[in-house]
């Protein structure tokens, strides 16, 4: 994740799926400019490490935005869609974009239709009561703290 400044030198850095330490590390070093580790709904190890990337205005960039649901989990989701008339990955999305604002979403698509509907994710206000439903899902089936 580094980009070339055109003069052979690297101008800015982004770590990838590295733990605290490892990112502490690297900033000894250099500035870090993002880091890109797996995050979802579910899979929520690094909440910690996105509010402390938050304090310190680094963007966060989870991988796997949409996966690693169990059934229970992708019921729950589901469930909280339909009452938002949305669908579950919208609100996953969705969800994403409400736990911080460092947090930069690059879902992927594989046509326009998915596009708009990923997109649309981020006009989708997620009251209260979903933001604790979705929270606890964490905890239903395992992937994450609870």
């Amino acid at each position: 994740m580094a980009t070339s400044s055109g003069q052979g030198l690297i101008r800015h850095i982004g770590l990838s799926n590295v733990t605290t330490a490892q990112i502490a590390e690297a900033q000894a070093i250099t500035d870090i400019v993002c880091v890109q580790n797996n995050y979802n709904i579910v899979h929520r190890d690094d909440d910690a490490l996105i509010d402390d990337l938050a304090r310190q205005g680094i963007p966060y960039v989870p991988f796997f935005p949409l996966g690693g649901f169990t059934p229970l989990q992708s019921s729950t989701l589901s469930d909280v869609a339909a009452q938002l008339g949305a669908s579950p990955m919208q609100v996953a999305l969705a969800w994403l974009l409400h736990r911080s604002p460092n947090i930069l979403l690059i879902p992927g698509t594989t046509s326009v239709a998915h596009f708009r509907e990923n997109l649309a994710s981020c006009r989708l206000t997620l009251p209260e009561e979903a933001v604790a439903e979705l929270d606890g899902i964490a905890g239903d089936g395992g992937g994450g703290k609870g």
